[in-house]
């Protein structure tokens, strides 16, 4: 999960009992593995004294920060969205590198078109369906 992040600051009271998310989320960030996989992420934690909601704040490694309410999201659901996230960031980063246009723009007539090589799949289903009709009629 670290390894699409430069940064990761982490805001809650401890006496706040909606901190759970907040320290489940560093809990995470601390482990090894997360650790290995991008030794550069800076995990930064404030301590608040107020009511202020708990929250984080990422910044990816493209500089697009975004802040979630720990209140309202659950660790796994800030963890996920930040996979999704990285996963699109690698992939853009992978059509730039090859030289190619980022976003991906497919024509809508496109979409609907057979290619060569790829099976039909109702074609492939009702035939396998008639062998193996017919291998029980032989047993």
């Amino acid at each position: 999960m670290l390894k699409f992040l430069s940064r990761v600051r982490i805001e809650f009271n401890a006496l706040d009992p909606r901190t759970a998310a907040s320290m489940e989320f560093l809990a995470q960030c601390n482990t090894r593995k997360a650790k290995e996989s991008n030794p550069a992420c800076q995990v930064v934690v404030k301590r608040r004294t107020d009511d202020h909601p708990p929250q984080i704040t990422v910044t990816f490694v493209n500089g697009v920060e975004e802040m979630f309410d720990t209140t309202a999201t659950p660790t796994q659901d800030i963890r996920n969205m930040i996979l999704e996230k990285g996963q699109m960031l690698e992939t853009e980063q992978m059509f730039k590198e090859a030289g190619e246009k980022w976003p991906v723009v497919i024509p809508e007539e496109e979409l609907s078109q057979s290619f060569p090589g790829t099976k039909d799949l109702d074609g492939y289903e009702a035939a396998w369906k008639a062998s193996s009709d017919h291998k029980k009629m032989l047993m």
